[in-house]
């Protein structure tokens, strides 16, 4: 058992594993960490796939059987969605423990659907049929189009993992997506006491980008050591603003009209909480952003590091009005953390798209060397 995990996990936080490879899926590494590590849950995006399918001969078997006939980008998603159900069953002890609170494996929609909500949906629920868990997320990009694609989904009873929120305007946005997507599966009639959804609010990238900023301009400023200070700043300060905007959002009349009929919080969920700068402690994105109601999605390497030397705190609504100042300084030095924000979703979005574009085109090459092979 590792202490520092469970006492992560008893502080309100739950531990998703940002990875997925088939080789854990059967070699019992996930089932020891479900039950060793306290790991609650589960993510994918292509980058992941991208690596899983390209590294090892793991998929070639199922590969060799899928039908010919088939698009590339239809043969991805029998192999995704084989290693997401058996995922989810993996993770099914863990739904059914906490009344579906957690225990949930994401599977995200095609990043060139970003912008097309309707394509977005229609493919969300075809995979959701497919993998048919009910504790499978589907993935859908925080852009205004996704934000429209989400409260269909939720009023569908699928369950989102809403992924790439970098500002806190989109947060807002898919926020309110949630609340009306629920309200509109209520009217209806139908249960909306089985409905889940986070919202992924990406962390190290902000600081990587502000910080090369601060970099540069500490070079030509009179006075470096105080934009200097600043670095590792804005990244947690946003967050905090995030998860105050949650605490009041999922408050009020209005909120407390769906929670009488079993409704559930859109949890926060920090996502990219890998440390980036090695000046920085290894797992300073944990650390920091630790409180009730939140989830916390782990690269392996982070993972291991918490559970040997990670501090547990309550501190996501620790020195708020730090966090307020610290973006008021950036603004005043001219560094926009809205501009900011906007271009991480422009590169993550193509960031993804550019993985899936090469993990099919990788999967194309192996679909024909498989082929010959047995001719």
């Amino acid at each position: 058992m590792s202490t520092r995990l469970h006492a992560l996990h008893a502080a309100g936080q739950s531990l998703w594993l940002d990875y997925i490879d088939r080789v854990m899926l059967s070699n019992g590494d996930l089932t020891r960490r479900i039950a060793e590590d306290a790991l609650t849950g589960m993510t994918s995006n292509p980058t992941i796939f991208e690596k899983a399918l390209a590294e090892g001969a793991a998929y070639d078997a199922q590969l060799a059987t899928v039908d010919p006939t088939l698009s590339d980008r239809d043969a991805f998603f029998v192999l995704a969605t084989t290693d997401v159900r058996a995922a989810c069953d993996a993770f099914l002890g863990v739904y059914e423990t906490t009344a579906g609170v957690d225990g949930y494996v994401s599977l995200e929609v095609s990043p060139d659907l970003a912008r097309d909500a309707a394509g977005t949906v229609a493919e969300a629920r075809r995979l959701w049929a497919i993998v048919d868990r009910p504790n499978l997320m589907i993935k859908v990009p925080g852009t205004v189009e996704g934000a429209e694609a989400i409260r269909t989904l939720i009023a569908d009873g699928i369950n989102v993992n809403v992924t790439l929120l970098f500002a806190i305007d989109a947060h807002a946005r898919v926020i309110e997506a949630y609340i009306a997507g629920l309200e509109a599966r209520a009217a209806a009639g139908l249960p909306i006491n089985n409905v889940a959804s986070v919202a992924s609010f990406f962390i190290s990238r902000v600081d990587s980008a502000i910080d090369k900023k601060l970099t540069a301009m500490a070079a030509s400023s009179s006075a470096p050591a105080d934009v200097l200070a600043l670095e590792g700043k804005a990244a947690i300060a946003n967050a905090k603003l995030a998860y105050r905007l949650f605490s009041a959002s999922f408050s009020g009349a209005r909120w407390e009209a769906l929670s009488a009929l079993g409704a559930r919080v859109q949890r926060p969920l920090w996502a990219s909480t890998s440390t980036k700068n090695p000046a920085f402690r290894d797992v300073l994105y944990v650390e920091e952003l630790i409180g009730a109601d939140t989830v916390n999605t782990l690269p392996p390497a982070t993972l291991e590091a918490f559970r040997d030397h990670g501090e547990v705190r309550q501190s996501v609504t620790e020195n708020v009005a730090d966090a307020d100042r610290t973006l008021a300084a950036l603004e005043a030095r001219g560094v926009s953390l809205q501009a900011v924000t906007d271009v991480l979703l422009a590169e993550g979005l193509a960031s993804f798209e550019q993985s899936f574009v090469t993990l099919l085109g990788g999967l194309a090459r192996k679909r024909a060397t498989l082929a010959a092979g047995t001719r």
